[in-house]
């Protein structure tokens, strides 16, 4: 899998915060940015192959709108340029929304210069305070949408197999990239198969900075609850909504507990005393658990499902061990069992846990000193420390612009 996740580094909240804050956009989008590799890193998230940036793509940007005004399908207008919405005739194909129900239920500010209100921007001009990059338009910025289109272009060759995003993103941003792709590359479709994960929300609101009703992943991550997270957003489909509660994490902490005891070599701790079962009933239990478990990952990854299969094997684990016996079957099944779980990401092994989120003001000072001691070709010392984190499981990667860094964790295992 070749996996695509951009980072929108620069656009309208960006510019207002960084300015709140008197620092350039720049350094506010790389503290965000590196919060969130922690962060992921701690979730045992593992990393995408490319992190495209839009301030690093700005020159496929820039020929994707030339393309697309060549077309006809965009135009110019005092230094901004727009797509022009009615000259791709099967927008609205993923919202199954008309042109003529977008107007009628539009609220769009009039602006002169469009051809059509519904046309949206590709590049904006430049305004005072802001940063801005030169281009046959005029100084200015790209428009968000144009953004992702470009990035899919240059690294995934203009065609997803799968893509990903939250369900906001429907109408307008995935319906408009589907616009500017399939008529810039005159390819169809764009994306073969969308995937729209439901919002997370809390008393019954959507989560939202600007609501106010935000829960840090920090914070669940400095509680050692990471694992508890990951199982709790997975007991739901990815296209529902998921109400996040404290309880519920709490709950799905307890579950966790439930599956590690019955992955665990040993009797110590079981919940479920009751008469040990036949080895061999044992065996057909960890198939089964194999058969429900891929065959709910194949239904549009049905993860409640996997799960519901992995708490079913762990009980019929925790009834046949109860009796205090030992057997290959129950090896088996105990292997069956943490093998599924990995494939969801959840590690039975309990491994000795590394404070990712706690060492990582350290692990930049240290790359931050192999830098300088790069700079001075000073080689053999920067390679001690590049094999020092590497022995702790701490991969670092030198890039073009910069050196980049994730916990791969004990015998190479992501955490």
């Amino acid at each position: 899998v070749h996996h695509a996740q951009n980072f929108t580094d620069i656009d309208d909240k960006i510019i207002a915060r960084a300015n709140e804050a008197g620092v350039p956009p720049s350094h506010l989008t790389e503290s965000l940015i590196r919060e969130w590799r922690d962060e992921t890193a701690a979730l045992n998230i593992l990393p995408a192959t490319v992190y495209p940036r839009a301030t690093e793509e700005l020159p496929g940007i820039i020929a994707m709108i030339e393309g697309l005004i060549a077309k006809g399908h965009a135009y110019q207008a005092d230094g901004d340029a727009y797509f022009r919405v009615r000259s791709f005739p099967s927008y609205g194909k993923l919202s199954h929304r008309t042109l003529d129900d977008l107007l009628a239920g539009a609220r769009i500010e009039v602006d002169e210069r469009k051809d059509d209100p519904l046309d949206f921007a590709l590049w904006k001009a430049a305004k005072p305070g802001e940063p801005a990059w030169a281009s046959p338009f005029g100084e200015g910025r790209p428009g968000w949408h144009i953004e992702c289109s470009a990035m899919c272009t240059t690294h995934l060759g203009g065609v997803v197999d799968i893509h990903g995003g939250g369900a906001d993103l429907i109408f307008p941003h995935h319906e408009n990239e589907i616009a500017q792709s399939e008529a810039f590359l005159g390819v169809v479709p764009f994306a073969r198969y969308w995937l729209h994960n439901g919002l997370l929300r809390l008393d019954g609101e959507k989560m939202s900075k600007s609501l106010g009703n935000m829960v840090r992943l920090r914070d669940i991550i400095e509680r050692g609850l990471e694992t508890a997270f990951r199982l709790l957003v997975l007991q739901s489909h990815y296209r529902a909504p998921l109400t996040y509660t404290d309880e519920g994490l709490q709950a799905a902490e307890r579950g966790l507990e439930r599956l590690r005891v019955a992955a665990r070599a040993s009797d110590e701790g079981l919940l479920d005393h009751q008469t040990s079962g036949d080895p061999a009933e044992l065996a057909r239990e960890a198939r089964n658990a194999r058969e429900r478990f891929v065959n709910a990952m194949n239904d549009d990854f049905d993860t409640p499902g996997a799960i519901a299969a992995l708490f079913d094997l762990g009980r019929a684990i925790n009834r046949h061990a109860a009796g205090g016996q030992d057997s290959p079957g129950l090896s088996e099944a105990r292997d069956t069992l943490r093998e599924l779980a990995g494939v969801l990401g959840i590690d039975l092994e309990e491994a000795d846990q590394v404070d990712v989120m706690g060492a990582a003001p350290f692990i930049e000072l240290l790359i931050s000193v192999r830098e300088s001691l790069r700079a001075g070709k000073q080689w053999a010392q920067a390679d001690l420390i590049r094999d020092g984190l590497e022995e702790r499981g701490i991969s670092i990667e030198d890039g073009a612009s910069r050196t980049t860094w994730r916990f791969d964790g004990p015998a190479g295992r992501r955490r």
